[in-house]
């Protein structure tokens, strides 16, 4: 499903430059639930951004279902992004002036999906998520758990092939960062891929593949056995 090669990102700090991530190689397969974790610093978010093209000022070479994404223009990445991801924030990032129902159907409105069938994916996603009551509630109107839940539902209403999940319980208690990563458990089960980053050791455990990140380099991976030197990042 995606296959980076020696993808690197950097940079400009005076005469010299700093990386953030070093000669990264990674395959992962539809249907993985991969768990990116390491210190601060160590480039997961930046990882993350890359793979949902959020960031174009890298190199090396990516391909997304056999798409060269690194050949592409922006627009061509921010289509190929909005057909087939979804994306969960620690923030949230749910639109403050928006209800929940109109939350969800944002996705929907950038695809080429008539109104009818829009109204229908957001009715199936709010009964699917249990918040049919909440779906014309504002987000201030809401908890920090219940937020998360409809960003969970925003992520997926398109049936994304891939899920990017950023320390997506880091704003939640205990039994509410459960009821997230069973969710995403059940995600993965009917087809989904996850790449999520996280410090959480129990919510590492929800996936099947483990990477480790420090100084923007790949430590381990089981898949590679990868070992590379925590070199400076700054040459």
């Amino acid at each position: 499903m995606i296959q980076l090669q020696n993808v690197e990102r950097s940079y400009k700090t005076g005469p010299g430059a700093t990386y953030v991530l070093r000669r990264i190689s990674l395959d992962i397969q539809q249907g993985d639930f991969i768990t990116v974790m390491g210190p601060s610093g160590a480039g997961k978010s930046t990882l993350l951004s890359i793979l949902g093209m959020l960031d174009d000022n890298w190199s090396g070479e990516y391909y997304f279902l056999e798409h060269a994404v690194h050949k592409m223009d922006r627009k061509k990445r921010s289509d190929l992004s909005r057909q087939y991801i979804g994306f969960v924030f620690q923030s949230y990032h749910l639109l403050d002036d928006l209800t929940v129902y109109e939350n969800l159907d944002v996705p929907l409105s950038y695809r080429n999906i008539s109104r009818s069938q829009r109204a229908g994916m957001v009715a199936e996603i709010l009964d699917r998520f249990q918040i049919v009551g909440k779906k014309d509630l504002y987000p201030s109107q809401l908890s920090g758990g219940q937020q998360q839940l409809v960003g969970v539902a925003r992520a997926v209403v398109g049936n994304p092939r891939l899920i990017l999940a950023d320390e997506p319980t880091g704003n939640l208690h205990s039994s509410q960062a459960k009821e997230i990563m069973e969710l995403f458990k059940k995600l993965n089960q009917q087809g989904a891929t996850i790449v999520q980053v996280t410090h959480s050791e129990a919510n590492a455990a929800y996936g099947n593949r483990t990477i480790q990140l420090l100084d923007g380099w790949i430590v381990n991976d089981p898949n590679t056995l990868a070992e590379a030197p925590a070199t400076s990042s700054v040459r």
